[in-house]
């Protein structure tokens, strides 16, 4: 890619490292459940008004809508409000990777290659890592929450893909109509009608960083990073673009160490690095081998 688009696609992957800033930010004031709730509703407001809906069917439009929009942010959330540090969900995260082509292959048949599969044993190696630190060191359910959250992102990956979209772009807008009305009803089924008008008519010095959260996870995280990342995508072979995602937990676990102070232990980190190692190498594609160069040949059968 040209050096301006590196620099985008950079950039994009420092927008999203820190949208995990940004969503700690707001968990300390709105409920989670909740927080997932109006998170999408102001972006899909906006869009059933001014956006024409893709034409794509409506179940994989659904099934992007709950796997990426709904299960991804409801344990992403739940699990960081539970106290998985931030710089940590940044790295959990990526095991999307890995699930996606585990989906992939058994739902959709499609081929793991030998450094896929290898690329998915030394992720899976790392998590196991970081959820063993997890559980000697703190409870290990926001980790499995996050983990979960991941899972959720694959299941939106695989529908994002069976949908087919001319213009993908609209079908992430349109994908954000799904997560709003089941996560209010979770939201007041489990959080309670008491905490979430709290959290709307409280306002204090505190609750400003929260809403300064949210608006930079709709605007910047959302709507200018996925926008900006559907178009380098549509340029640009996805095997070229697509590893610059592994800078976003570098970004946040850099991020969470300036900004929140997080450590991580010497074994989280090797964890880490396994699971960015894995995710790049399952990403991989073999070269395809060169054809036999037949002109000399009939060339010379023709003497």
């Amino acid at each position: 890619m040209p050096v301006r688009y590196v620099l985008l696609a950079m950039a994009v992957a420092v927008m999203w490292g820190l949208n995990f800033i940004a969503i700690d930010a707001s968990l300390q004031h709105f409920p989670p459940m909740f927080l997932v709730a109006l998170r999408f509703a102001l972006i899909a407001i906006p869009t059933m008004l001014l956006v024409k809906r893709p034409d794509v069917p409506l179940r994989w439009l659904i099934g992007y809508g709950l796997g990426f929009g709904t299960l991804q942010f409801l344990f992403l959330y739940w699990g960081m409000a539970a106290g998985m540090p931030v710089g940590l969900a940044s790295l959990v995260l990526q095991a999307s990777g890995p699930f996606t082509m585990l989906l992939g292959a058994t739902f959709l048949r499609e081929r793991v290659t030998g450094p896929q599969l290898l690329g998915i044993l030394v992720a899976v190696g790392g998590l196991a890592v970081v959820g063993w630190q997890r559980a000697e060191h703190a409870s290990v359910i926001p980790f499995l929450l996050t983990l979960a959250g991941a899972l959720g992102w694959a299941i939106g990956n695989i529908s994002n893909r069976q949908a087919r979209a001319a213009n993908p772009l609209h079908l992430t807008l349109w994908m954000s109509t799904v997560p709003p009305l089941p996560m209010l009803a979770l939201a007041l089924a489990i959080e309670g009608p008491t905490r979430i008008l709290d959290s709307l008519t409280t306002w204090t010095p505190d609750a400003v960083p929260a809403v300064l959260g949210l608006l930079y996870t709709v605007v910047i995280g959302t709507i200018l990073g996925s926008g900006l990342w559907t178009w380098l995508m549509s340029r640009h072979p996805a095997g070229v673009v697509a590893p610059f995602s592994m800078l976003v937990p570098v970004t946040g676990m850099t991020a969470a160490w300036l900004i929140l102070g997080e450590t991580a232990t010497l074994p989280e980190f090797l964890g880490g690095f396994l699971v960015v190692g894995g995710v790049l190498l399952g990403g991989l594609k073999r070269r395809p081998k060169a054809l036999p160069d037949l002109v000399p040949a009939v060339a010379r059968a023709g003497d």
